[in-house]
């Protein structure tokens, strides 16, 4: 899909290696949209939520069970935290998580960074070099399309990417939904690559060696923490 995906993908590098993981990100995920209202076409939250789901081939039986235990008023009381830190040689990391128990998950979030050598940092210390944007790539579209299909949804391009037939736009967090909207109706959704709001860094740094192996224990501990949905870094040399 050419370098530029491929470096923004390393830079956005998702937790869930194992099927299990994948799951339990997404049905919470799903769990918590739902919560707002559980027919995908009164709640595009929801709608895009599931359509990302399916898109990492959630088997419908755990969309559907997220969806019920919503509509249930069951259920646990998740909340979006956010932790920063530091690695070596200049990389950052920033780590969403979604908890019921906040004191458990700061812990386990803490132990990666201290076991790996890692420092956790506090609230705004990294989030400040990144930015917060949607980011929509489709393809079988030109760049002019998108453009004016921005244009005529009065939506505010951030930046734009063509590169190998895929046309990438980036947008501000509070425009994604809208600039979401508009593309589905022009494309269909097979054709829409990334669909996704994410911490991009302003900077990106690359690791070697013994560098290279303390940044990549602390994102492996990560991944083993059941409250970690989403993981973000600056490192441009390393790949999922």
């Amino acid at each position: 899909m050419g370098r530029a995906f491929e470096v923004r993908k390393a830079s956005m590098l998702k937790t869930g290696m194992a099927k299990a993981k994948i799951y339990s990100r997404h049905s919470k995920e799903i769990y918590l949209a739902a919560k707002n209202g559980c027919e995908p076409e009164n709640n595009l939250t929801l709608k895009r939520t599931i359509e990302k789901a399916k898109k990492e081939q959630v088997p419908a039986d755990v969309i559907k069970r997220a969806i019920e235990k919503a509509k249930s008023g069951i259920g646990e009381d998740y909340k979006l935290k956010m932790y920063e830190g530091f690695g070596p040689n200049g990389s950052t990391i920033v780590v969403e998580c979604l908890t019921d128990n906040d004191n458990r998950t700061i812990s386990e979030v803490k132990n990666c960074f201290t076991k790996s050598d890692n420092r956790l940092g506090v609230s705004g210390s990294v989030t400040h070099m990144y930015n917060y944007l949607g980011i929509i790539s489709v393809k079988n579209k030109s760049e002019d399309d998108i453009i004016e299909l921005m244009i005529e949804n009065d939506i505010d391009i951030h930046d734009i990417e063509s590169e190998d037939g895929i046309i990438t736009i980036y947008v501000a967090s509070s425009n994604f939904m809208q600039a979401h909207t508009a593309i589905d109706k022009l494309v269909q959704t097979e054709d829409i690559i990334e669909d996704e709001l994410t911490w991009l860094p302003q900077v990106s740094v690359s690791l070697e060696g013994d560098d290279m192996l303390q940044f990549e224990k602390m994102i492996g501990m990560l991944n083993e923490c059941d409250d970690v949905q989403n993981i973000y870094h600056n490192v441009e040399n390393m790949m999922k």
